[in-house]
């Protein structure tokens, strides 16, 4: 691996491990992963996937829908032009804001969770509240990032399960167009900003 794969791929990568063990995620289960083009988005896909055995819907804009099936979805749905309408186990937000429990309590089986990779307070309440009331659940977890997801990643990267995905390179001083092809929604994985020698 380059050196830019090796420093991007932790972030994501151990991030959705970590999310996906909490839910204890099982083989043929259905996930559908909102953001999946992202840097934990796409990670998510991959893991689900090809490590844990779930079936995968990804959910992305258009320019992205071929790289989401390349990843290891089953499916993937066009979020500006299609409804969701089948129900899932688990449902994975990767990206704050674009999806609420309000939204997907609908599409979620009666004892699924929605996995919330960013939170703020109102979705802690959530999680909360479902915690005690009702068989749906919201759950939000933070990466506590050991050492030894890094070597399960490791082993994964090994075994052709998981893979660092660059979508473009920046150098220094192109930080500000950095931020901001970061910001527009149009990035795959993720990108890289190389500090001059």
């Amino acid at each position: 691996m380059s050196y830019e794969e090796t420093t991007v791929l932790p972030m994501g990568s151990i991030m959705a491990l970590n999310l996906l063990k909490k839910v204890d995620l099982q083989k043929g289960q259905k996930i559908l992963i909102n953001g999946a083009s992202g840097g934990i988005g796409s990670a998510a896909v991959q893991l689900a996937s090809n490590h844990f055995g779930a079936e995968v819907t990804g959910v992305c804009g258009t320019p992205r829908l071929e790289f989401v099936k390349a990843l290891g979805a089953k499916k993937v749905i066009d979020y500006t032009k299609e409804k969701f309408w089948e129900t899932y186990d688990i449902v994975l937000d990767s990206s704050l804001g674009k999806s609420s429990f309000k939204q997907v309590k609908y599409i979620l089986k009666p004892t699924g969770c929605y996995l919330l990779a960013q939170f703020k307070l109102r979705q802690l309440g959530q999680m909360l509240r479902t915690k005690l009331y009702g068989s749906k659940k919201v759950i939000c977890a933070l990466s506590p990032e050991k050492k030894d997801d890094l070597l399960d990643i490791k082993d994964m990267i090994e075994a052709g399960k998981i893979k660092a995905i660059i979508d473009k390179k920046f150098s220094f001083e192109q930080m500000v167009e950095a931020h901001r092809y970061a910001e527009s929604g149009d990035k795959r994985g993720h990108i890289t900003v190389t500090l001059d020698q």
